[in-house]
């Protein structure tokens, strides 16, 4: 059900590994119908993480760019010294920190983590302050998401803030991930900083406009729109 729910999104799912006798992780997930806020109930997988010999001989040959975010420690090491080496950016999507997550952020052009992460680093609201730690950890251009206090974005001795758009919520779960997938759309299109994290924004807020993880993503066109309405 999985990979067949890839494939109708268009998804390649050629690199899908299948083990037999294991269990895909599933979720739980009760919507506050107030905030539009979740609460996540989690049945871990009952497979074995991916191996680094189980990636195609030539990877990643073909690659535009390597998303990771670092739940699988020793594949996701190997394949961010591969893609570095490539000449591949790569971007972390850094939810927490687990182990070996900061040696896998350094590895990375672009860290793209959550107010939780930060936390864990010493973010305390404070953008100036954050910015010499972001230095002081061997980060690339790094963005912190605050929900609906947007998000702050590092990028050498510049500091990005970008207010999140409101909407109507319903379901906020995803956000993060569309947010992630708005973003290197945006480095893909070459476009500026700015622009790119402006678009993710958009991506991520409009996607809670829905029920469901992937049911309210937008349309390349329709967030086109959204942003035009908004334009400042």
């Amino acid at each position: 059900a999985i990979r067949q729910s890839l494939i109708e999104d268009g998804v390649d799912v050629t690199g899908l590994v299948k083990r037999s006798n294991a269990s895909s992780q599933t979720a739980f997930i009760a919507i506050d119908k107030s905030m539009g806020t979740r609460t996540i109930f989690w049945k871990r997988p009952t497979s074995d993480p991916l191996r680094m010999e189980e990636l195609p001989k030539d990877f990643p040959r073909g690659a535009d760019f390597l998303l990771l975010d670092g739940l699988m420690k020793d594949v996701s090491l190997f394949g961010a010294q591969k893609a570095k080496k490539a000449g591949i950016p790569v971007m972390l999507d850094a939810g927490r920190v687990r182990e070996g997550m900061l040696e896998l952020a350094r590895l990375c052009d672009y860290v793209v983590g959550s107010e939780e992460f930060a936390r864990e680093l010493g973010w305390k609201d404070d953008p100036g302050s954050f910015s010499q730690e972001v230095r002081k950890l061997g980060f690339g251009i790094t963005t912190i998401t605050l929900g609906t206090r947007g998000s702050v974005t590092f990028a050498g001795d510049e500091v990005l803030s970008c207010p999140a758009f409101p909407v109507e919520t319903v379901d906020t779960t995803g956000a993060g991930d569309v947010f992630h997938g708005g973003y290197l759309y945006g480095l893909l299109q070459k476009w500026p900083l700015k622009d790119t994290v402006r678009f993710a924004s958009a991506v991520a807020a409009m996607k809670c406009r829905k029920l469901g993880g992937r049911a309210g993503i937008p349309s390349l066109s329709e967030v086109q729109q959204f942003l035009h309405e908004r334009a400042s």
